[in-house]
């Protein structure tokens, strides 16, 4: 059974969406709020269940190109065309904090993870990376309540010479990974057709994998070593890590632009131009 929400927002493209986490005390519920990011530069609190829009933000003079909570829900972290950062609560609906790391280039990924306080070495109980599409991953230890924000790790991977318009070349992806603690994967335009698997305590590339092209989506399940990549050439890949068996499958009419796993881990939901798949994964 599905039900339709529809809430309009008049003359804006929505950009980016983002579920507001599950609580944590509520056994079984369900998250009934979704974030949204537009072109104007406003972020949307929409509530589902009375199908309508909670609160309006305005944190970017730009269009929106990801968006995220807080691994609590509390506060919204948002990212634009231009490469700005804003970190929003949407209890009040101001702006707390703007980060210009990234400034110039458009953020294509912005994810958060929990981390034990102290790990690391620094205070927070979260960990959250950016990500932009000159192929820049910055990686942040927060603690929103205590107004703590440090930069933790800043990546940048070499690339060929290439075309100055960025957004005509494989977008910069980068996500935690839920298997291994403290390590990121990346992977984007480079020297190679690789994922790359980052240790945040060894302070260096692990791991890497090859791929049969260069990336356009990523996904890694939170519940197994599986990770999901899609390529413009119409590829869905399915690996388990580490580097071990590959499942290619081809049923996609267009560029397979996003990969997303469920949070059981048992399905995987993929999209075209002009076709959505539903994945069942039967093995371990």
């Amino acid at each position: 059974l599905c039900r339709w929400v529809s809430v309009l927002v008049p003359l804006q493209s929505c950009q980016c969406l983002a579920w507001k986490p599950r609580p944590v005390v509520a056994w079984g519920a369900e998250s009934q709020h979704v974030v949204a990011g537009y072109s104007d530069g406003t972020i949307r609190v929409f509530s589902i269940s009375r199908t309508e829009m909670e609160l309006k933000m305005h944190p970017h003079a730009v269009a929106l190109t990801a968006i995220a909570y807080s691994t609590d829900g509390e506060m919204i972290l948002s990212g634009g065309k231009d490469g700005l950062v804003a970190v929003s609560s949407p209890r009040t609906g101001m702006t707390i904090r703007v980060l210009a790391d990234h400034k110039g280039s458009p953020i294509t990924v912005l994810q958060c993870t929990r981390k034990q306080y102290r790990d690391f070495g620094v205070e927070g109980g979260e960990l959250w990376l950016a990500t932009s599409s000159d192929r820049r991953v910055s990686v942040w230890a927060s603690d929103w309540l205590k107004d703590k924000c440090e930069l933790l790790d800043w990546l940048s991977f070499p690339a060929p010479a290439g075309p100055e318009d960025l957004g005509s070349l494989p977008p910069s992806l980068a996500a935690f990974c839920p298997w291994e603690h403290g390590t990121l994967v990346y992977v984007g335009f480079g020297m190679q057709k690789e994922a790359l698997f980052y240790s945040l305590h060894k302070k260096q590339v692990v791991e890497k994998i090859s791929l049969p092209c260069f990336a356009t989506s990523l996904s890694l399940s939170p519940a197994a070593r599986f990770m999901a990549v899609g390529f413009g050439e119409r590829l869905l890949r399915l690996l388990h890590c580490p580097a071990g068996a590959t499942q290619d499958y081809a049923g996609h009419d267009d560029a397979v632009h996003l990969c997303c796993f469920a949070p059981s881990g048992r399905r995987l939901l993929t999209a075209s131009h002009s076709a959505v798949l539903l994945w069942e994964l039967t093995g371990g």
